[in-house]
């Protein structure tokens, strides 16, 4: 094995969880095919379903999501 100094290694990356993924396509093929943007008649049991995942936590050490917009409003 041979050693090279100032040789950096990339860390791997790892693969992106989508995990609402399958709800998100569920809403808008649910829109493309009835037209129902506002979620009122037939697109509300996906709308729902989606909201449900949206809010749960989806961290690995499961915490729930914060949003950050005070973060952000407070660097202005």
């Amino acid at each position: 094995m041979t050693f090279v100094p100032k040789l950096k290694v990339k860390p791997r990356r790892t693969a992106h969880i989508q995990p609402c993924a399958l709800e998100l396509t569920a809403m808008l093929g649910c829109w493309a095919s009835s037209g129902d943007l506002m979620s009122s008649a037939a697109c509300k049991e996906s709308a729902k379903k989606l909201h449900e995942c949206m809010s749960k936590p989806q961290g690995p050490k499961g915490k729930p999501r914060v949003p950050t917009i005070n973060y952000h409003l407070s660097r202005l």
